[in-house]
């Protein structure tokens, strides 16, 4: 079984990222994620835009995939969202990368665009790792 093919099957779980809001996982390495969002009517709020929720939550599942691999857990103890465009296409694509690693924390950074290469929102996080017990 492939890296990609074992991520998406342990986040098959989550059922909120992958089935309500429907991210997909394009790729996976270490310290890495990508995954698309296809834009639906369902990811709009009521003045046509798509929804900021949408938005973060598809960096949030970014940042638990490229996290949350060969046994490991992080849970983000911190996140802040810069919105800098509304999405031209009909695609997201977000990006999350480790900045800093250290012994109980990490420090990652989720670029989201889009389909025409709209640069939609820059998402910073603060993982702390949780120890698991033997």
């Amino acid at each position: 079984m492939t890296e990609l093919e074992k991520a998406r099957k342990f986040f098959a779980n989550d059922l909120y990222a992958t089935e309500a809001t429907g991210v997909v996982i394009d790729e996976v390495g270490e310290n890495y994620a990508k995954c698309s969002l296809k834009l639906e009517r369902k990811h709009q709020n009521a003045v046509g835009h798509v929804m900021g929720g949408a938005i973060f939550a598809m960096a949030d599942f970014t940042f638990a995939v490229s996290t949350n691999r060969d046994g490991k857990v992080t849970v983000s103890t911190v996140a802040q969202i810069s919105h800098l465009a509304s999405p031209k296409g009909d695609t997201l694509y977000a990006e999350s990368r480790l900045l800093k690693d250290g012994h109980r924390t990490c420090f990652y950074q989720v670029d989201i665009s889009d389909n025409t290469g709209t640069p939609v929102a820059v998402v910073t996080f603060c993982g702390t790792k949780i120890p698991q017990k033997a």
